[in-house]
């Protein structure tokens, strides 16, 4: 029996209401109010986070006969990005600078409506369910802080499986869920480097040493490396998203800096692109006689589903939608989300799912992205679905295991 629905024009108010009113980073304390509002009178163990706006809810089965109760984490991430959002819409973001442009006031929604649909079937719960609201997930690091504070144990016993989900646009695809086996999505580390030459006049390159030619060329070869340094079945990408140098066209300036982003899809090549790309920045500053200040940090590993929480999640879905709506994604995306710190330590899966809107839109982080609402009820219930389905499997002996 699938979850019971909720109302969509009750999940349509409260995305447009976090819509209207969003908070980048850690610190998202109006949010944070504004879900605690809707999970208030459910029979929940709420815990807001320490370190960050962060809520963690337990719902406990009511069956507490086993000894070893089993519990699953269904995750959402609540933070914005620092985007200005065109006028237009009604529920439009009221706060200048900041937008929920990747989606995440629609993870949140599904979220709550999840839990809703769960408190009232909790009489049919094998098991425990965590539900883990996560600021931060855009460069912050919410997921580790929130690992930190023990939201993978908050049950008792650490879950045993992790569910989130990711709405897309902008990106069509012949199906509403996209499932995904082995490695889903890219790691990301960042690359920073500041070249330090010596400045003059710009009619007299030659009295001077010049870091907005050795950073260019350091651009172009890091392209380079990618296609010489690493294997093509194991790819890299290397995208600088930020060059400064100079405050006008006839002043050679002393510095140059740069930043990068770096996608792997393996260890291995995160590894190696830590070693090679650092170094080859240096060795161009240092052949035009300079020096190169290379910070390298890795951000997010690659983010890898774990086959069995797949064919759970995939199960679950079955139980709820045509056919037609479900797809197994023949590759991975080259996005990364922090959730793969989570399914780092346990085993989990993590779901695309298409809100293009039928008039189309630009892709996810864009100032005009929009999000077909009619994702939200489906969303909710797969989040719940996979809950009750997960938590059966794990009190219900396999037949192997009868054997």
């Amino acid at each position: 029996m699938p979850p019971s629905p909720v109302s969509q024009d009750d999940l349509v108010r409260l995305r447009r209401t976090l819509h209207a009113e969003p908070e980048v980073g850690l610190d998202l304390p109006d949010t944070q109010r504004a879900l605690l509002r809707e999970l208030e009178g459910l029979p929940l163990e709420i815990v807001p986070g320490r370190r960050c706006s962060s809520i963690t809810a337990v719902l406990r089965a009511t069956d507490r006969a086993a000894a070893d109760v089993p519990a699953v984490l269904l995750r959402a991430d609540m933070d914005a990005l620092p985007v200005s959002e065109p006028a237009g819409e009604e529920f439009a973001s009221r706060r200048a600078g900041a937008m929920h442009a990747c989606g995440h006031d629609l993870h949140m929604t599904m979220l709550v409506g999840a839990a809703r649909m769960l408190c009232e079937r909790r009489a049919e719960l094998a098991g425990d369910v965590v539900l883990m609201f996560q600021p931060g997930e855009e460069g912050w690091g919410g997921a580790s802080i929130m690992i930190e504070e023990g939201v993978l144990d908050a049950a008792g016993p650490r879950v045993s499986a992790a569910f989130g989900m990711h709405v897309m646009t902008g990106d069509r695809r012949p199906a509403r869920f996209g499932f995904r086996h082995g490695t889903a999505m890219a790691g990301a580390s960042a690359l920073t480097a500041t070249i330090r030459g010596c400045g003059g006049h710009g009619s007299a390159p030659h009295l001077a040493s010049d870091p907005v030619t050795t950073a260019a060329e350091t651009v172009l070869a890091l392209q380079s490396a990618v296609t010489r340094e690493f294997d093509v079945l194991d790819p890299v990408v290397v995208t600088v998203g930020s060059l400064h140098a100079g405050t006008k066209r006839n002043i050679i300036p002393d510095d140059a800096r740069f930043e990068a982003t770096v996608r792997c899809f393996s260890p291995e090549a995160r590894d190696r692109a830590a070693e090679i790309l650092p170094a080859l920045t240096a060795g161009v500053a240092a052949a035009h006689r300079q020096r190169a200040e290379v910070e390298y940090v890795h951000e997010f590993p690659p983010l890898v589903n774990d086959d069995a929480e797949t064919r759970a999640a995939l199960a679950a879905a079955e139980t709820l939608f045509d056919p037609a709506a479900i797809e197994v994604l023949p590759r991975p995306k080259t996005a990364s989300e922090d959730f793969a710190e989570v399914l780092e330590r346990v085993p989990g899966t993590f779901v695309f799912v298409d809100a293009t809107p039928a008039a189309g839109s630009e892709y996810n982080h864009s100032p005009r992205a929009v999000y077909d609402e009619a994702v939200l009820a489906d969303g909710a219930r797969l989040y719940a679905e996979f809950a009750l389905h997960r938590l059966r499997m794990l009190r219900e002996p396999s037949p192997a295991a009868e054997s």
